[in-house]
């Protein structure tokens, strides 16, 4: 069991930050439903990681025939936009 400081402060046991490698500095996003609150932890891909993200990307936008001209054109309204 933990408790919420006056701050909004949670303290993760230090048994389950071993077993699960967290570290100070580590991030989380907070999705809170009725009375269950979940912290799922979040970090940078690796670099292997990004450049299969990428890959994956540009082999998608190939196949439905997305063109280096449409993203700029779409970037820019949105700039535009703001």
């Amino acid at each position: 069991m933990t408790r919420m400081s006056s701050k909004g402060q949670v303290v993760i046991p230090q048994e389950i930050r071993t077993r699960l490698g967290l570290r100070a500095g580590a991030q989380f996003v907070v999705v809170g439903e009725g009375d269950v609150v979940i912290l799922k932890g979040v970090s940078a891909p690796s670099m292997e990681d990004f450049d299969a993200l990428i890959s994956e990307a540009r082999r998608r936008a190939r196949a439905s025939g997305l063109k280096r001209r449409d993203v700029t054109a779409a970037v820019a309204k949105v700039r535009r936009s703001r």
